[in-house]
């Protein structure tokens, strides 16, 4: 699944310095996450694309990792990303 190109700068814009900032932790958060809820509509769909959901998987794997080095690294930074991307309730 690719992210719209409009889609992708928003994010990017939106939670980096800039438009090139892409490596920042919050970016790369907020990226996934837009991945992952474009794939959890893909499954309502398509209930039997094994493939897919093994890639589903790994994303929220890699995602899981990120936050808890954000969280190390900068608790105010990882309060806030959880707040604006509606990880936690």
């Amino acid at each position: 699944m690719n992210i719209h190109l409009l889609d992708k700068k928003t994010i990017i814009l939106q939670f980096g310095k800039n438009k090139k900032n892409s490596g920042k932790t919050t970016v790369q958060i907020a990226l996934l996450t837009n991945k992952i809820n474009i794939l959890q509509k893909h499954f309502l769909i398509h209930k039997k694309d094994f493939g897919s959901r093994m890639g589903l998987l790994k994303m929220v794997s890699k995602r899981r990792k990120l936050l808890n080095y954000l969280k190390n690294k900068n608790l105010l930074q990882y309060s806030h990303i959880l707040k604006k991307l509606k990880l936690r309730h």
